[in-house]
C-alpha cells in the first residue's frame, strides 16, 4: 500500500508540476483532466535537465510509448477489471518509464532529475498531508 501511494504521489507530483509550469489554467479535455502530450514533457525536462537534441527526440519517443501502453491499460480496465492488477501494471510501467528515462540522462541531468523527483514527491506528500487536516 505504501508503494501505490508512493506511485500515486509521483504521478500527481507530475501533474502539479506540469499544472504549475502552464499558469494554472485549466489542462482540459474531458472532465477538465488530459495527460501532458509527449513535447510537452520533453519540454519540461528539457527546460530543468537542458537535454541534447539526440535525447529529446529518445524521450519524446519513450513517452509517446508509454501514453499509448497507459491508453491501453486504461481501457481494459474500463470494462470493471481487477483494480489490483491495474494498479500493479501501473507501477510496473512507471518504474519501466523511469528506467529508460534515466537510461537517456547522463549522470549529471540523473542527479537533477532524481532531485526534481524527490522535491515532487514532497510537495506531494506536503499536500496530502494538509488534505489530511495537517495531523
Amino acid at each position: 500500500m505504501k508503494k501505490l501511494m508512493m506511485i500515486c504521489g509521483m504521478l500527481f507530483g507530475m501533474v502539479v508540476f506540469a499544472k504549475a509550469q502552464d499558469g494554472g489554467r485549466p489542462m482540459g479535455g474531458p472532465g477538465g483532466r488530459m495527460a501532458m502530450n509527449p513535447e510537452a514533457r520533453v519540454k519540461l525536462l528539457d527546460e530543468k535537465l537542458k537535454l541534447s537534441d539526440d535525447q529529446k527526440t529518445k524521450l519524446t519517443a519513450i513517452f509517446t510509448e508509454q501514453a499509448a501502453a497507459q491508453k491501453k491499460a486504461r481501457e481494459e480496465a474500463q470494462g470493471g477489471g481487477d483494480r489490483k492488477a491495474m494498479m500493479e501494471t501501473m507501477q510496473k510501467m512507471r518504474a519501466d518509464l523511469e528506467t529508460k528515462i534515466t537510461a537517456v540522462l547522463t549522470e549529471e541531468q540523473k542527479k537533477t532529475y532524481t532531485a526534481m523527483l524527490q522535491e515532487q514527491k514532497a510537495e506531494m506528500e506536503k499536500r496530502m498531508q494538509e488534505r489530511r487536516g495537517g495531523n
